[in-house]
């Protein structure tokens, strides 16, 4: 049986081929402990996943899975209790990594008496971004997320989802190749949401890797290439998202102009009667149904590790 330092040790994605993978963890865990260092809550149990340059990651789990403890790991938030984290190759506690890098967190904490145009002015500061090209982002940027008509209102005065909004362009400033959405249509309504998923699948499809936390599954399916679902700190299943929605043990088939007598009939008989086969595969669930069907059988046998999808 592999120790842990033989699992923090082993060779990697990332040793082989580093530009391909973006972030990797190794047997990573973390552990919570009170005043008195007593053990509170084991966060994190010996996690090992990768995220893969290019792609849409999702990362799923009901409160208190530990996915909000992972980010905070990947950003070098906080320390791990047990393996290690890299991004870019380097050790998640190597702050040169975080130029490299945009997040957005489930509540955007920005200063309310500034307007967009003066948020997103103090953050390409904070980059020691050049006068010129902070003006030109800035005005990029505002496009992008559509609040031209609100660029110089302060943002006390804008809604949950404009608060969104800016709060994605701040993420987008120092034009990060690694991008942490957490919660990203949180507060948008229905074309708010649809935008939202729209400018990620465009800023994916422009060399950008996103990892992308959220309860609205709806929003996972549509976007991620690949998911993680996490319940009580440990990973239940990893894989692509068409993969994980396969129902392996049932066959769809699609097909159009047969007769009565072909649609009762398997493959040969539709060729025999001159029906066209338009289709026929696996039927697909939801990632809704996927995630509640996880989730149940962790309860049910802990400790046991899904392998519905490939990675």
């Amino acid at each position: 049986m592999a120790t842990s330092l033989d699992q923090e040790n082993r060779p990697s994605a990332h040793d082989n081929d580093p530009t391909q993978t973006i972030v990797e963890t190794r047997n990573l865990g973390k552990v919570y402990r009170d005043f008195w260092g007593r053990k509170k809550v084991q966060a994190l149990k010996s996690l090992d996943l990768e995220v893969r340059r290019g792609e849409i990651f999702g990362l799923l789990g009901p409160n208190g899975s530990g996915k909000s403890t992972t980010i905070k790991l990947m950003l070098g938030l906080l320390f791990p209790t047990q393996g290690r984290v890299f991004v870019f190759g380097k050790e998640a506690t190597d702050v040169s990594k975080n130029e490299r890098i945009g997040y957005l967190p489930e509540e955007s904490y920005l200063y309310k008496f500034l307007n967009a145009e003066e948020t997103l002015d103090f953050y390409g500061r904070l980059f020691d971004i050049p006068a010129d090209v902070r003006r030109q982002r800035i005005e990029s940027l505002i496009k992008m997320v559509k609040l031209e008509h609100a660029r110089r209102r302060q943002l006390k005065e804008y809604s949950k989802g404009m608060t969104r909004r800016i709060g994605l362009a701040q993420a987008l400033i120092n034009q990060p190749e690694f991008l942490v959405l957490d919660e990203p249509t949180t507060g948008l309504d229905p074309l708010g949401t649809r935008d939202m998923k729209d400018l990620i699948l465009r800023l994916r499809d422009e060399g950008k890797t996103i990892l992308m936390c959220s309860h609205q599954l709806a929003d996972v399916q549509d976007v991620c290439d690949r998911v993680a679902i996490l319940h009580q700190g440990e990973l239940k299943e990893l894989g692509r998202v068409d993969s994980l929605l396969k129902i392996q043990d049932l066959t769809e088939i699609h097909a159009s102009g047969l007769t009565d007598e072909a649609k009762n009939q398997i493959r040969e008989i539709i060729e025999k009667s001159g029906g066209k086969l338009d289709r026929m595969d696996n039927p697909t669930t939801t990632m809704e149904d996927l995630f509640l069907e996880i989730v149940k059988e962790s309860e049910q046998r802990p400790g046991r590790r899904g392998g519905r999808g490939g990675n």
